[in-house]
């Protein structure tokens, strides 16, 4: 192909990367330091204790979320986990999840939520999140490795850039699906826009807000595995290094491992965004009938008109 016409955007985009890390690499050294340390004491909350003090703890969620048949499947997935010899590798892979996809969600409802109140920002913020939503996950590891190096904290920035966008969208599309009559309403009763937020949009919001956390979880998980390749460790690790020794028992377990963390987290965030029945129990009558004819076997509006008029009624 004749290189007369090549647009050399990689040069101008790698250029880029390196004038960033010249610039700013004491910003990205504090970076790396807080994500390190957070990671280190997350991991260590996990891998420390026993595996069953770890699980009885999961299941405990799992049932707070959906119920016992969540918490004892819950549980037992992760047993197959501790029976495979994997223990270790998931906990390290559930803490670089949790700490990625908690991030992932303080920046993305926020921006969910500027973009819900103004169109130019939605505007704005629409192709950058189908750019982060279609491009590879694999060249997020290319300048998060330039900048951070290999280890945990890579794998960490590729991960919240990866499972950023769906955040944003469904905060946005929940907040924007609120009935416009009630937000009026909110208004004429005089609220300020930040109460009409807080106590109508954002309540109202919430299953779709939830189904946008779950998605950020999910992609984190799998971002998390492909994170494996620049050091990350974790069931990440133990895939890569099965394709690299072409170890198929050791590939089974470790995938085995990830499919039975991205259950138990789906389910669990799902319960959480799932509205709960309450069981309704019949409201008791306003007046209880003792026997036919007799004055308390009138309705209720029928003792309210008496109780208002104050006058002795005939039966």
């Amino acid at each position: 192909m004749n290189d007369t016409f090549r647009l050399p955007l990689g040069d101008v985009v790698e250029g880029a990367v390196r004038w960033l890390i010249d610039a700013l690499g004491g910003f990205f050294d504090v970076v790396a330091v807080i994500f390190g340390g957070l990671y280190d004491w997350l991991d260590a909350s996990l891998s420390a204790p026993p595996f069953w003090a770890v699980i009885l703890v999961i299941a405990a969620f799992a049932y707070w979320s959906k119920g016992l048949m969540l918490a004892i499947g819950s549980a037992l997935g992760l047993l197959v986990i501790v029976a495979v010899g994997q223990w270790s590798n998931a906990m390290d892979s559930l803490a670089l999840v949790i700490l990625a996809a908690a991030v992932a969600i303080v920046i993305a409802v926020p921006l969910g939520i500027w973009a819900a109140g103004s169109d130019r920002v939605s505007a704005v913020l629409r192709p950058v999140l189908d750019f982060l939503q279609t491009m590879p996950a694999f060249v997020y590891l290319i300048p998060a490795m330039l900048i951070f190096g290999v280890g945990p904290v890579p794998g960490m920035v590729a991960t919240i850039i990866f499972a950023l966008a769906p955040g944003v969208r469904l905060t946005e599309l929940g907040i924007r699906g609120v009935d416009a009559e009630i937000v009026e309403a909110g208004h004429a009763f005089g609220a300020s826009p930040g109460r009409i937020l807080r106590q109508i949009q954002l309540p109202l919001a919430m299953p779709s807000i939830m189904a946008g956390v779950n998605q950020v979880i999910m992609l984190s998980l799998s971002m998390v595995v492909i994170a494996g390749m620049v050091g990350a460790g974790g069931l990440g690790g133990a895939v890569v290094q099965s394709l690299s020794r072409i170890d198929i028992a050791l590939g089974v377990e470790a995938g085995l491992s990830v499919v039975i963390l991205a259950m138990i987290l789906d389910r669990v965030t799902s319960g959480f965004s799932a509205p709960r029945e309450r069981r309704r129990q019949p409201a008791p009558d306003a007046v209880t009938p003792t026997s036919a004819g007799s004055p308390a076997a009138a309705s209720a509006p029928e003792a309210t008109a008496i109780a208002g008029d104050r006058q002795p009624v005939a039966v």
